[in-house]
């Protein structure tokens, strides 16, 4: 088939499916299935709902922060090209925004499309882009480089692989079908060209919406409900936890976040020899919903205060949830929104299993830092996680119409 027939086929495969797609939907780590628009294909039959749901490209923010967790996901960092500098950071930004709008349309990348995704619909496809604290030495912008993106502090349970770790730019890439992610991640590598070079890419998933009976909130492969805690937008603080607001020393961030990105190892061998009882502890939270060890459903807050008949805290002193809650941080909080990853089985015979992290904020300094800090000076977890890899990235504000991602920043 022609580029000019596959665009038109996936133009009309998208029927009505457009920017109203995704909105209304719940939050980040609650995850799940919602009613999604119908598309239809070019024989008229019904696309299914999870294919046919596209999100708009542009916006106050960039996609892939707000939206539901996605089946699959793709992390790449790249680092510019032995004499690439700003122009070519420019022209590769506006690159890859052309093709990551086309994507998320549900339309081809462009000319030589390898029709991986002619099937499917948009499928929820997000591509998120950000850039690290080097790029701005790279480009000569380093007037324009937050204070936030000053390297995050050593911790205790850190064994970080700098091979992959931060980089000049990072990407996400997030999709509800497998192919439809990989397609973008191929397009992504392919519109580099000569101007940036991968430096290290993880794979994620997640569950699949619609594969539990109602809409909840996601597990980790420790198989607890993960993200029970998370900001929500209904919350009159979300948007300045969250989100750059406008008047701050770098106005191109101003709608922007924060990502700090984490290859956390779970080593599960170790965890599932403990008993419920002993998981249940370490967490501070029931494995069956995620409801407090004080009581109530999962959504109910922690009784930090509550003892137990031996006079003990029912939610023990150094109980993950305890430790990490907001109260116990100064109101410190994250957007978390990660993917579990699995990258097969260690010579040992152990699992490469765990959580690719990403935690988004207006400031990784009033959020992950000190979240992170407390976590690491007595958390009951940490006997059962590894920290491999880390980035930390300022990801700008969605762009506007005729703009590309981070033009307020290249072309200011």
């Amino acid at each position: 088939m022609s580029t000019e027939n596959l665009d038109i086929s996936r133009r009309k495969l998208l029927g009505t499916v457009g920017a109203a797609g995704a909105t209304g939907l719940a939050l980040g780590a609650a995850g799940g299935a919602a009613a999604y628009a119908a598309g239809s294909r070019p024989d008229g039959t019904a696309l299914a709902s999870v294919g046919s749901t596209a999100v708009p490209f542009r916006g106050t923010h960039q996609a892939g922060i707000l939206q539901p967790l996605q089946a699959r996901g793709h992390l790449v960092a790249f680092d510019l090209a032995p004499g690439a500098g700003r122009k070519e950071a420019a022209a590769l930004m506006r690159r890859w925004s052309a093709v990551a709008e086309r994507l998320m349309a549900g339309e081809p990348a462009g000319p030589g499309d390898t029709g991986v995704a002619l099937d499917a619909g948009p499928s929820s496809l997000t591509v998120t882009f950000g850039f690290g604290a080097s790029f701005f030495d790279r480009t000569g912008l380093v007037a324009r480089r937050p204070a936030e993106l000053d390297p995050l502090p050593a911790f205790s349970s850190d064994r970080l692989d700098a091979g992959r770790s931060n980089g000049d730019l990072w990407v996400q890439i997030g999709a509800d079908d497998a192919l439809v992610a990989f397609h973008a991640l191929r397009a992504v590598q392919k519109e580099a060209g000569a101007a940036a070079r991968v430096r290290w890419q993880m794979n994620g998933f997640n569950r699949s919406p619609g594969a539990t009976a109602q809409p909840m909130t996601a597990r980790n492969l420790m198989g607890q409900v993960d993200g029970s805690r998370n900001p929500k937008p209904s919350e009159p603080d979300f948007q300045e936890r969250i989100f750059v607001a406008a008047g701050g020393d770098q106005p191109w961030m101003t709608g922007g976040s924060y990502a700090v990105v984490r290859r956390i190892r779970m080593l599960l061998d170790d965890w599932e020899k403990l008993p419920l009882e002993r998981q249940e502890r370490v967490i501070g939270r029931r494995k069956a919903d995620g409801a407090p060890l004080t009581g109530g459903g999962e959504t109910s807050e922690l009784d930090l205060d509550r003892t137990g008949p031996d006079g003990k805290p029912v939610v023990p002193a150094d109980a993950h949830a305890r430790i990490s809650a907001p109260e116990q941080n100064g109101g410190a909080a994250m957007l978390r929104r990660p993917f579990s990853f699995h990258d097969g089985i260690g010579a040992d015979g152990t699992p490469d299993a765990g959580l690719l992290f990403i935690a988004w904020q207006a400031d990784p300094r009033r959020g992950f830092v000190p979240v992170q800090r407390k976590l690491d000076r007595g958390d009951a977890l940490s006997p059962f996680i590894r920290h491999e890899a880390s980035g930390l990235f300022a990801v700008p504000g969605g762009p506007g119409a005729g703009e590309y991602v981070g033009q307020r920043l290249l072309e200011a």
